[in-house]
């Protein structure tokens, strides 16, 4: 079994979906012995965002200008590595309503047709599925419980939808939110995420996805 730990996080160690990613993944690997860890940093290790030069995924070679074959080696690397992954674990915090650029520049890498994705007559169909998908998302307010606040969420919303669009089904959420509301609701956003990361069902193979939400 392989898994993909990816952070995209700019505040290192202070980073809150850090610590959740690497506990998250050190529990699936007590669960799943074997397992094999490869890790991406996307605060360090940032793709190009996506330029006309970056935009010929698999293209032949020949005729391709030195840049261009660079970016799509790049692109090749990490849809590769995605497509190889069992489980993929990602944190992902909330940067003004949405994900960092760093890790929308990823998945931007990854959406290829033919490779993640086609379209047919009858529609689009993901090719990546089979894999188990873990979000550590972390939140400075609250948006899960406040009706009022859960229209502005464009992170958890559109993790969702682009990982179902590649056909992944087996997504599961570990929720960090209102960490900027104070140190005491930041410590209860914190244990309450520590527990569901303890939960079997997290780290179960086959879990029931209604039950992993945090």
């Amino acid at each position: 079994m392989k898994l993909l730990h990816i952070d995209s996080s700019a505040l290192g160690a202070n980073s809150v979906s850090r610590e959740l990613t690497k506990n998250i993944t050190a529990q699936w690997v007590a669960s799943h012995p074997g397992t094999q860890v490869e890790y991406l940093d996307l605060a360090v290790d940032t793709p190009n965002h996506l330029t006309a030069n970056a935009l010929g995924f698999s293209a032949p070679a020949a005729g391709l200008s030195q840049e261009q074959q660079r970016e799509n080696a790049v692109s090749e690397q990490l849809v590769s590595q995605f497509l190889a992954a069992d489980v993929v674990v990602i944190g992902a915090p909330m940067y003004n309503f949405s994900i960092p650029s760093q890790l929308k520049s990823w998945i931007d890498r990854v959406a290829q047709v033919g490779r993640t994705f086609k379209y047919t007559e009858q529609g689009p169909q993901g090719l990546a599925g089979g894999k188990t998908l873990i979000v550590a998302s972390s939140r400075g307010g609250v948006y899960s419980a406040n009706p009022a606040m859960a229209g502005l969420d464009h992170q958890e919303s559109y993790l969702r939808t682009v990982f179902g669009f590649f056909g992944v089904t087996d997504i599961r959420f570990v929720r960090a939110e209102g960490i900027a509301m104070g140190p005491a609701a930041r410590a209860e956003a914190l244990s309450a995420a520590t527990t569901a990361i303890k939960e079997p069902t997290l780290t179960a193979a086959n879990a029931d996805k209604a039950a992993l939400a945090a």
